[in-house]
């Protein structure tokens, strides 16, 4: 076998591992988010405490992003996502066993340690990056990955629905012990990862400082268009359920324009990576921002379930093509000696984002509407449309200049 088909081989089989892991790593927040908050009624003396779980949880993903990040840089990928399996292990069991106790608070301990796992399974799309190398395929390979978010969205809710009364004496313990089985499960795939390592301290020592790289336009259009696709994304789908069943649809009904959402988000990953080497970043970035404006303006046209089913696809293949490729953009602000401050940096924005949006849905849905909302999201997507623009053409004088 010649160099370059063995360099190949091995770079299918660290592919075929992140997707693997990702696909049973991303089936823990389904399985938190869609009984976190049933639990949390079970289990809470507060009502208004019940969906404190699943923000416990999206607020521990995203405080972890910095610690998860330092681990890597410092130990490697792999030691770090090894113990982040473990995390999601323990967090699984610590959750079952608040529900076999009755204990609200050792429930929210559970889901807050997920956190850390979700910040790890959240990184696999750059570790995808580093098992390519070559800058031409890296946005191929962060879909490729990516792909396992798909299967992720099958494995969870179907662990929800076969788990969630095995145990009759305790109700969605089941769910909370496969969880950790799940994660267990993804042990020995992380372990046979075989991905560059971290780079060495003299080179490391050449890293500009992190607040120099956050000023650059590069990174400020790349985080900020991560930010907005993903809490864009997190926030409406959060808050759809309730304005359907709100407007008088069932829940059965909002459940299956969630499903159809899902699929959207993952669908378009077979392809995404092929339409940015086509295209390139800032287009597909771009058309997934428009994509997720379009889903605000058919929301705002009617509440009839066509119009809320419509904006939820539109919202998933928004979302999918505007994070994909942001996080492309992104891999193009940093040298490889400071890729896992940057990313880091990038993760806690995105994901703290999602956290605010997960603790402020409910809250704002009830203030200003359905309608109110998605009105209000368009302001948010033009800007980034604008500077997406704007850094096309900068990039393009430069170019010119050189």
């Amino acid at each position: 076998m010649t160099a370059s088909a063995h360099r190949a081989a091995h770079e299918r089989r660290n592919l075929g591992l992140l997707v693997a892991a990702q696909s049973l790593g991303g089936a823990s927040p389904p399985i938190i988010i869609s009984l976190g908050g049933l639990v949390g009624q079970m289990l809470s003396s507060t009502p208004t405490a019940s969906t404190l779980p699943v923000s416990l949880y999206q607020l521990g993903l995203a405080l972890s992003t910095l610690p998860a990040a330092w681990l890597m840089h410092r130990a490697g990928r792999r030691m770090a996502y090894l113990l982040g399996a473990a995390m999601g292990v323990l967090s699984g069991l610590v959750a079952a066993w608040g529900i076999s106790r009755s204990d609200f608070v050792l429930f929210c301990l559970g889901t807050s340690l997920a956190g850390f796992y979700g910040a790890c399974v959240q990184s696999y799309r750059f570790a995808a990056t580093d098992a390519v190398g070559e800058p031409s395929r890296q946005a191929d390979a962060i879909s490729r990955v990516m792909v396992g978010g798909l299967i992720a969205a099958v494995i969870g809710p179907q662990v929800v629905i076969w788990t969630r009364d095995s145990l009759p004496a305790t109700p969605f313990a089941g769910s909370f012990y496969s969880q950790a089985a799940l994660a267990l499960l993804a042990l020995p795939l992380l372990l046979a990862l075989r991905l560059p390592p971290a780079p060495p301290r003299a080179q490391a020592s050449g890293a500009r400082p992190l607040g120099e790289i956050a000023r650059t336009p590069q990174f400020v259009v790349a985080a900020l268009a991560g930010v907005v696709s993903y809490g864009l994304m997190a926030f409406l789908m959060t808050a759809a359920p309730m304005a359907m069943v709100g407007c008088g649809h069932s829940v059965g009904e909002a459940a299956l324009g969630i499903q159809w959402h899902v699929l959207a988000m993952f669908g378009p990953s077979f392809f995404t990576g092929r339409l940015i080497a086509r295209f390139g970043k800032r287009c597909i970035t771009a058309l997934g921002l428009a994509l997720i404006a379009a889903s605000g303006a058919l929301a705002l046209m009617g509440l009839e379930l066509t119009h809320f089913w419509g904006a939820l696809v539109l919202l998933g293949v928004g979302w999918n093509f505007g994070f994909i490729g942001a996080t492309a953009l992104l891999t193009e602000c940093y040298r490889p000696a400071e890729r896992a401050k940057v990313q880091a940096l990038n993760d806690f924005l995105v994901f703290g984002t999602v956290a605010i949006a997960s603790f402020g849905s409910g809250q704002l849905l009830h203030t200003v509407g359905w309608g109110g909302i998605n009105a209000g999201m368009l302001p948010m997507v033009a800007l980034v449309l604008a500077l997406l623009a704007w850094g096309a053409s900068r990039q393009r004088a430069t170019q010119t200049t050189t």
